[in-house]
């Protein structure tokens, strides 16, 4: 595996307080259409439930509530969910727990939605640092993003980890060092923001929350209040049976509350798709004429036009057909456009617009050279422990004033460097 790939895994959900040197303004979510489901076999009549099933959870990612499922065509779009299928692997069990992982093309999800008149939230999301006390046996602890304690934190960081990946929302806990300040503790208890902002000052986030877990009776309660970005700090709250139920429900008002305020109307979606692309390493004239010659060359490409130019970098506003990974292919056929790792993203000073559009998976999906569906047996047993292998998110640093049209753009911003001098002479052979 190669060394980009090994820090995106070691990253994984929680990961970015590690990765990034100052807080980001936004991240993009690299996984909102790739999913995995319980199977009961192989059998034709198995797998398309299991699409069904995934398409369902992407649905409700991508379109930031759950009501999207009662929208009426949507059981139809369910039922032919093979047609929006990209690639899949089916995860063999010993013990008749059978997982099917599978991705499905954003463009023509997006698409299915805007059919049905439900919403479209994009990939690039606002970024939520949680501050969870919970009290449980008389004990009050922090719930944060590393290591194993007697205070039941893995579990607790679990559960939360897993909420956050079924909705797509990306959330990220303080680091263990906080766990020991039982000022700060009783402070987020208390939910008193001042001294919590100050903590968090040096931690990535467009928000804060700060929220408190407790028993109440035989349910779980959970109150919470935001800091930051001009929301209501009044306290909001939820209850469940059960600390999964109640961790979704949880996650699950924060994204509905994401999409109310950033999600695309159905019917302002736009016939063609468009994604930014930023070429790093263009120096000249000469460079930005020719990057833009050779998107524009592409088959997929219909258009492409330079929309900012800062130092040595141009981004451009591209419109697309098809689906984002053939625009990828394309373009990887170039070799003076290189697309660049996770790790030099991440190195980028705040103010450039960056992102991780790489997507890794330790277990990858197969897509048929035909760009067909192809079907992978792996043993499910030893697959990923990750709640979701595919689904990551990485930084995308952006002015303070381009976060909000950020975050209402569909599709991730792809990153590439312009390097001309890996041109190879077919006459000379370089």
């Amino acid at each position: 595996m190669q060394a980009a790939q090994i820090i995106r895994w070691s990253v994984g959900l929680f990961g970015l307080l590690a990765l990034l040197a100052a807080p980001a303004a936004a991240v993009t979510v690299t996984g909102l259409y790739s999913v995995e489901v319980p199977v009961a076999g192989s059998q034709p009549a198995d797998l398309a439930q299991g699409y069904a099933d995934g398409l369902s959870r992407v649905f409700v990612r991508v379109s930031g509530s759950r009501e999207v499922l009662d929208n009426e065509g949507v059981r139809a779009l369910l039922d032919d969910a093979e047609s929006l299928l990209q690639s899949y692997q089916f995860l063999r069990s010993d013990r008749n727990q059978h997982r099917l992982r599978m991705s499905f093309g954003a463009v023509g999800v997006n698409r299915a939605l805007a059919s049905v008149d439900a919403p479209v939230w994009g990939a690039n999301r606002p970024l939520t640092l949680a501050w969870i006390a919970v009290e449980d046996g008389g004990r009050r602890a922090l719930v944060h993003a590393d290591g194993q304690d007697s205070s039941g934190n893995d579990e607790w960081r679990r559960i939360i980890q897993d909420a956050a990946v079924d909705r797509g929302l990306p959330v990220s806990l303080p680091p263990a060092d906080y766990s020991q300040d039982r000022e700060l503790l009783s402070d987020i208890w208390g939910q008193f923001t001042s001294s919590v902002r100050r903590a968090s000052a040096e931690l990535e986030h467009d928000l804060v929350s700060l929220v408190r877990v407790r028993r109440s009776g035989s349910q779980w309660r959970a109150g919470w209040v935001f800091d930051g970005m001009g929301l209501d700090s009044a306290e909001q709250s939820v209850t469940a049976d059960t600390r999964e139920e109640l961790a979704s429900r949880l996650i699950g008002r924060w994204a509905e509350m994401f999409a109310d305020r950033y999600a695309v109307a159905g019917s302002d979606l736009d016939e063609a798709p468009r994604v930014d692309i930023v070429v790093h390493g263009v120096t000249s004239l000469t460079d930005y004429a020719r990057v833009s010659d050779a998107l524009e060359s592409l088959s997929p490409v219909t258009e492409a036009g330079a929309t900012q130019a800062r130092q040595d970098q141009l981004k451009l506003r591209v419109v697309f057909s098809g689906e984002m990974e053939q625009l990828k292919q394309y373009i990887a056929l170039d070799a003076r456009l290189v697309p660049l790792s996770d790790a030099e993203v991440s190195r980028m000073p705040a103010g450039d617009d960056n992102d991780g559009s790489e997507r890794s998976a330790e277990q990858p999906v197969l897509p048929a050279p035909d760009g067909g569906i192809a079907l992978a047996e792996d043993n499910a047993e030893t697959a990923s422990t990750s709640a979701n292998p595919l689904f990551v998110y990485q930084p995308l640093l952006v002015d303070k004033e381009e976060s909000e049209q950020a975050f209402e753009s569909l599709y991730q911003v792809l990153h590439y460097r312009w390097q001309p001098a890996s041109i190879i002479d077919p006459e000379n052979g370089g």
